[in-house]
């Protein structure tokens, strides 16, 4: 029997095993995907939001708690564990540390992304070389790792964990099945979000009868089935969250069904103006930075007509964003480039003129929230808004696309999986599996990461220390370094 069973194989679920095994503790990993696409989503990252009162190596300036805090609590809308959501934001200011002692890099942001210099530190390499340093960093301190290994069932006593079960697929079909014992269990498994006939039930048909999800691009890993997170659901665990919040990018159409990852997201929505199907308007492209602002993009989409839009910049956006993979639809006028789309001519026409008539310029800096507005104009644009008038006029067509879901099973400070109130005695949980605790809705640049990093560390080192009988003492060591973070 293992000490300690981490069932998952992306950020953190390594960020678990990896602590459970410098706390003494052995363990066993089981990531259902081959090793080839090992590590979830994570392998699609690119940065960690971090905290800090001063200028750290790759961070400028300063981006304190509170910033942090108010940050996230807006792009949530206040559907958020506060008392969790500190610790998230503590813990980030001192884990980079311990990354680096594992393999991870660090280095400054690429340009067209400098919008999270002063908040986001990047991933030298990107999340596939994170996800191989803390696999290499794994396998070197002696970490079992088994590929090809889905959990289907768990086995429980109670609240209690016994064991998990796998089923394994043999190249001639034969269906071998495993049992793996532990002493503690952290699930870190993923959400449903490539689990469609899940997602198809969650959202249902719309008013105009059509099914949504039927036209929505799973964004990361093809594996997040949700079968963890579903036998834990159906088993009693509390759970929390709204099963059609995700986080949820407006990505370019034409992406692939499954793992497009971030160069199909489309950044140069608040450069120009986004229409629908019928050609107008839906929401103010200028909001906030498109950081705090990107995620929410993918549903406003979803609930559009044909979950389908359009992306609209001119020749002044050009080299303002990160390009995307694809190439866009140009033209040389507006109605060649409704012609192109496929969108009413007139329509799409009169939308861009009145956008342009109620452009109030001041000054334009996309690096601020300028006073460049709309005045009149429902809905408005309140930064950025300059009319699009210099040809090529470019279009990219954008769908929603789903990173990850947002229900998940409720947690405590000590990353505890619950049964009608009461905490499982070792069985913990961490990553997207939780991450609906701190993100009841929307999304800000790189705090999933934060909250993998920090409740994969705290889970690993409670299921180690409930493993080797030292108890709950465990969290504080996990946090080892941490400013007060139960303060």
């Amino acid at each position: 029997m293992v000490d300690v069973l981490v069932i998952g194989g992306g950020n953190a679920a390594l960020c678990a095993a990896l602590m459970a095994r410098e706390a003494g503790a052995s363990v066993t990993m089981l990531e259902a995907a081959p090793r080839a696409w090992r590590g979830g989503n994570s392998q699609h990252v690119r940065n960690l939001r971090c905290m800090h009162d001063a200028p750290q190596d790759v961070l400028v300036e300063a981006y304190p708690e509170e910033e942090y805090w108010q940050d996230l609590l807006k792009v949530t809308g206040g559907l958020t564990d506060e008392r969790l959501a500190r610790l998230v934001i503590r813990a980030s200011s001192t884990c980079r540390d311990w990354m680096r002692s594992h393999g991870v890099h660090f280095q400054p942001p690429l340009s067209g992304a400098l919008h999270v210099a002063r908040t986001n530190a990047f991933f030298m390499g990107g999340g596939k070389a994170l996800v191989n340093a803390y696999y290499r960093s794994a396998e070197r301190l002696g970490v079992q790792v088994h590929y090809d290994a889905p959990v289907d069932a768990i086995e429980l006593d109670g609240g209690r964990f016994v064991a998990a079960r796998v089923a394994r697929t043999d190249a001639d079909g034969t269906v071998r099945h495993e049992r793996f014992e532990a002493r503690s269990c952290v699930l870190a498994a993923g959400g449903f979000e490539s689990n469609i006939p899940w997602m198809r039930e969650a959202w249902g048909r719309n008013a105009d009868g059509e099914w949504p999800v039927d036209n929505f691009l799973i964004r990361g890993t093809r594996y997040n089935m949700g079968t963890v997170l579903k036998f834990m659901l159906d088993a009693g665990a509390d759970s929390i969250g709204d099963p059609t919040q995700a986080h949820c990018v407006a990505i370019d159409a034409r992406a692939p069904l499954y793992d497009g990852g971030i160069c199909t997201r489309i950044d140069c929505v608040s450069l120009g103006v986004v229409v629908n199907r019928n050609a107008e308007r839906f929401y103010d492209e200028g909001e906030d930075f498109w950081p705090k602002r990107y995620a929410i993009w993918g549903r406003l989409v979803a609930l559009q007509p044909g979950q389908i839009g359009y992306s609209i910049i001119d020749a002044k956006a050009v080299g303002r964003f990160m390009p995307p993979v694809f190439p866009g639809t140009t033209a040389g006028t507006l109605p060649e480039l409704a012609r192109k789309l496929g969108l009413d001519e007139a329509v799409f026409v009169r939308t861009v003129e009145r956008f342009n008539a109620a452009c109030r310029v001041g000054t334009f800096d996309h690096t601020a929230l300028d006073d460049c507005r709309t005045e009149g104009l429902t809905p408005p644009k309140t930064h950025w808004a300059r009319p699009i008038d210099v040809p090529p006029f470019t279009a990219y067509p954008v769908r929603p696309g789903v990173t990850f879901t947002y229900l998940g099973l409720k947690t405590d400070e000590r990353a505890s999986v619950f049964f009608g109130g009461q905490c499982s005695p070792n069985l913990f949980v961490a990553g997207e599996m939780m991450a609906g605790n701190v993100l009841g809705k929307g999304y800000t640049a790189g705090v999933g990461m934060s909250i993998g990093t920090a409740f994969g560390r705290i889970a690993g080192t409670q299921a180690a220390g409930v493993a080797l009988g030292a108890g709950a003492s465990a969290f504080e060591t996990s946090m080892k370094g941490a400013h007060d973070v139960l303060a």
